[in-house]
């Protein structure tokens, strides 16, 4: 984790962390902005999440939006036509039955149409400050199959296999240090194994060329 962290330094954050960093750190904002990433590229999610929220950054002003206004201010990132609807959903629920306040809670979260566990698990980690369970997204779960860590076939096994075996310090951090370490060393195709600083401890399981 320590030769990860040091790697990673002077790349680009992961977009829910940036924006937490930015002041937008509450489980509503984070929530929205995780479902404005999934299937989105970071460098178009960051903008889109922060224009978003310049047009509205609580559950209330985001319920007074139309689904269409909302759809127009996050355009640029993919499904973009359902996930106004969800963000639209959301923001209307935790203003009726939530009081504009959204609850640090693993069941409530997932309770919404389109939140699954990685959105409800880093919306816990970086606002609540409760990782309850690892954030598994494409990085995370490509990275630590190709280090041998855990052999899992989908997300959700490789998120049970890491918190078998990962200190759960360490549960929200390797969301963090992954995304950029898969987005800008260990990539998807021709990984920069030469650049790599865990290299030694690495099974380079499924690589068939590198970098």
């Amino acid at each position: 984790m320590a030769r990860v962290r040091e790697a990673v330094e002077h790349y680009p954050k992961a977009v829910l962390f940036e924006l937490a960093e930015r002041g937008y750190g509450s489980p509503f904002q984070i929530l929205v902005a995780c479902v404005i990433t999934i299937r989105t590229f970071e460098e178009v999610s960051l903008p889109t999440a922060l224009k978003l929220f310049e047009a509205a950054d609580t559950p209330s002003a985001m319920a007074r939006l139309t689904p269409g206004r909302i759809d127009e201010l996050i355009h640029a990132c993919t499904f973009h036509e359902p996930k106004s609807r969800t963000i639209h959903a959301i923001a209307q629920r935790v203003t009726k039955d939530f009081g504009g306040e959204l609850p640090c809670d693993f069941q409530t979260l997932t309770s919404f149409s389109g939140v699954g566990p990685k959105c409800a698990n880093l919306a816990l980690g970086i606002a609540c400050k409760k990782p309850v369970g690892i954030p598994v997204d494409i990085h995370v779960h490509r990275v630590t199959n190709r280090w041998g860590l855990v052999r899992a076939s989908t997300p959700e096994k490789t998120m049970a296999a890491l918190e078998a075996k990962l200190p759960r310090r360490y549960w929200l951090e390797i969301n963090k240090l992954l995304v950029p370490f898969g987005k800008h060393i260990c990539t998807g195709k021709l990984p920069r194994c030469s650049q790599c600083p865990v290299l030694e401890y690495c099974r380079q399981v499924g690589v068939t060329a590198h970098r």
